[in-house]
């Protein structure tokens, strides 16, 4: 599968999560260290790049996504090499 299905695959059953699925998708994936880092992050690149309020709100989610995604293809990664 190309990188780019699985994005698409990824988002897609992203998008039908409810609200306590996607809490225990990121409990179970996710150390709170790093949910803290993406917050932070996003705050001080919103503040720098002077974004407006719907894409500062929506850029820890991004971040977040990215991550998953990244862990959901280092995971099939190494299933594929055994």
């Amino acid at each position: 599968m190309k990188r780019e299905e699985l994005a698409w695959g990824f988002a897609e059953i992203f998008s039908e999560l409810n609200v306590e699925e996607i809490n225990e998708l990121l409990a179970n994936n996710v150390p709170l260290e790093t949910l803290d880092f993406f917050n932070a992050y996003a705050e001080s690149f919103a503040d720098t790049e002077e974004l407006d309020s719907y894409s500062r709100q929506r850029l820890p989610n991004l971040l977040i996504v990215g991550y998953l995604l990244r862990l959901l293809e280092e995971r099939l990664l190494r299933e594929d090499a055994h």
